[in-house]
């Protein structure tokens, strides 16, 4: 089992930052992929960002350029950077962790950004 603690949501006027975290703890293997998917109300819940263990990463193209995924492996801990932000930014945002070798997926219990003036 793996759990996964998520801090930093909240709510942030349009154009501002936040920064997500999310720590992962339990049987984490090294080969791994983390990242992040979001779900806004009355939505499908959609891939925001993910990033293997061994580097690389995937944003989706309605943030490319405004938000920032990176990872710590010592710390079993994914960041999201979240600049620029819209209204259209506005849902829960859920850690997702996924051991690659056996396809084993882990959820956030997730953290909600509110993007409103």
């Amino acid at each position: 089992q793996v759990q996964l603690v998520e801090s930093g949501g909240g709510l942030v006027q349009p154009g501002g930052s936040l920064r997500l975290s999310c720590a992962a703890s339990g049987s984490v293997f090294s080969s791994n992929a983390m990242g992040w998917y979001r779900q806004a109300p009355g939505k499908q819940r959609e891939l925001v960002a993910t990033m293997p263990s061994f580097g690389g990463t995937t944003y989706a193209d309605s943030v490319k350029g405004r938000f920032t995924i990176s990872r710590d492996n010592a710390k079993n801990t994914v960041y999201l950077q979240m600049n620029s932000l819209k209204p259209e930014d506005t849902a829960v945002y859920y850690c997702h962790f996924r051991q690659i070798i056996s396809g084993t997926q882990y959820w956030g219990q997730g953290t909600q950004v509110t993007v409103s003036s």
